[in-house]
């Protein structure tokens, strides 16, 4: 079938591009729904965030700290040394959406649990300059006033298991209680202080 024959009949194109389109996305989607490895089981030791850590993640997303720091170490041995252990799908099963990234303004988080205390995470937010001098990231002093909201929490907890999410109903009604009298800085230095415990080795 020549190029001029399809140029001309605009039908014969349209029903040629979906197609195409149709066998390209059978081809990247197929393998990934057969193959469950691909899309990433939970690696030993993963677990769905609880409660104070589901919401500092939300924080995380919502003051889009993704725009400056990955959650992705690469397999190279640059990246190994610096951060620790590369990332694997089953790290991140949990994300929604995965807060991989390529953008590196500051450094990369995947495997900053447990490195540095609950005090220094709250002179950073607060003036980052206190304890990185060099550093150009803006203070998030605000996050300290915010309290969570416990009713919030526990609706995002059951659509995640309507989603896969094993959250059990014990967690669900606690959910609100778990998150009362804590703050939006409380919640972010929880999430951040769980990042890459399972591969770390601390």
């Amino acid at each position: 079938m020549s190029h001029e024959v399809v140029e001309k009949n605009i039908g014969l194109m349209m029903v040629l591009i979906v197609a195409v389109i149709s066998v390209a996305g059978l081809v990247e989607i197929l393998p990934l729904v057969v193959q469950k490895h691909l899309v990433g089981e939970p690696i030993e030791g993963i677990e769905p965030y609880d409660a104070l850590a589901l919401e500092g993640r939300d924080i995380y997303v919502k003051e889009g700290c993704y725009g400056c720091h990955s959650q992705q170490i690469r397999p190279f041995v640059s990246e190994t040394e610096r951060y620790g252990p590369y990332s694997v799908a089953g790290e991140s099963v949990y994300d929604r959406p995965f807060q991989w990234g390529s953008k590196r303004t500051g450094p990369d988080l995947a495997r900053v649990g447990g490195r540095f205390t609950d005090d220094w995470h709250r002179i950073h937010f607060n003036s980052p300059r206190d304890v990185v001098p060099e550093s150009n990231m803006p203070g998030y002093p605000w996050l300290a006033n915010n309290e969570i909201d416990g009713e919030i929490t526990t609706r995002k907890m059951r659509r995640l298991r309507m989603l896969g999410d094993p959250y059990t109903d014990d967690e669900i009604a606690g959910a609100a209680k778990a998150v009362e009298g804590k703050t939006e800085l409380d919640a972010l230095i929880h999430y951040l202080q769980g990042l890459g415990l399972a591969r770390s080795g601390r």
